[in-house]
């Protein structure tokens, strides 16, 4: 009986450890912000297609803030040049993206193209 009251602590820590690995995991997962950027064909890279995604863009992108950060994405088409996205980004990478307006831009992403 003892045995079983020294292992308790252990359990109880494993327990633990197990639960709060799922909630950083859930977070990391479900964790999304949002960019801005703006197409420029001459960035984009044809990749082999193993899924339907078939080009890959490198574009500078801008949060709210105007924070700058590099992002990779991928399409299975070549989008319209110049045209402006807001992406939205989890950890693991751009979880969807879609075309915006220049005047749908936050003012100090705005800033970093020229219209």
């Amino acid at each position: 009986m003892d045995s079983i009251k020294e292992k308790i602590p252990i359990i109880i820590a494993v327990i633990v450890a197990i639960a709060i690995c799922g909630i950083v995991f859930y977070f990391l997962e479900n964790y999304e912000s949002v960019y801005y950027t703006q197409i420029d064909n001459t960035k984009i890279q044809s990749i082999s297609a193993s899924d339907e995604m078939k080009y890959e863009y490198t574009l500078d992108s801008y949060n709210k803030n105007g924070k700058k950060k590099q992002i990779k994405f991928k399409t299975n088409r070549e989008l319209r040049d110049e045209a402006y996205l807001m992406l939205e980004v989890t950890s693991m990478g751009v979880h969807s993206w879609k075309e915006v307006q220049y005047n749908e831009l936050p003012e100090k992403v705005k800033t970093n193209y020229e219209k």
